[in-house]
């Protein structure tokens, strides 16, 4: 397997589980441990491996009530956590770029943005930026603007809408019997 960054830091968090289940055997993955193990087990002994895994507990516990804000149709709380999910991909788990920076803070401030961050598997790529549907022309030339001045390259925009997702179209006693 060739090195890449994404596999040192998941080599890192297995690290760090490892360390974990020296003292709880049942801890399977991050995802079975908590701030409290991290503190004890991890801390005193790598703040590196410490910090990437509090990125993935933190991060997995504003998934959970990102999806909240969603239901309750908070999107200004669901927007805070976009942008603190992009502080932590770039200051804890140190997977972001100059590039992805730069996009996130360019609209952090804009009233029109409820919410901004690098995605994908991180160090370059894209990011992700929830903006009022009135403004997100308004917000693409600004940012276009900016982004070319700074970086000296131009951004490539895709906008895309919320729709209702996946739908059932029928129900699987309608469906004639596939086995026959």
């Amino acid at each position: 397997m060739v090195p890449s960054e994404y596999n040192v830091r998941r080599k890192q968090c297995e690290t760090g589980v490892a360390m974990i289940q020296q003292h709880h055997k049942t801890i399977e993955s991050l995802r079975d441990a908590n701030i409290e193990m991290l503190d004890q087990y991890i801390l005193p002994f790598d703040a590196l491996i410490y910090k990437r895994c509090k990125f993935i507990l933190e991060e997995n516990e504003r998934v959970v009530t990102a999806g909240e804000n969603l239901k309750n149709g908070d999107l200004k709380s669901f927007g805070e956590k976009m942008f603190a999910s992009h502080a932590g991909l770039q200051y804890q788990y140190e997977a972001s770029c100059a590039e992805m920076d730069f996009l996130v803070d360019s609209v952090r401030n804009k009233e029109a943005v409820f919410g901004s961050r690098m995605m994908g598997g991180g160090f370059g790529g894209c990011t992700i930026n929830l903006v009022r549907e009135e403004k997100v022309d308004e917000i693409i030339q600004s940012t276009s603007i900016a982004y070319k001045k700074s970086m000296n390259r131009e951004l490539t925009p895709y906008v895309a809408k919320i729709e209702a997702g996946t739908t059932v179209l029928k129900r699987a006693t309608e469906l004639k019997n596939i086995s026959e």
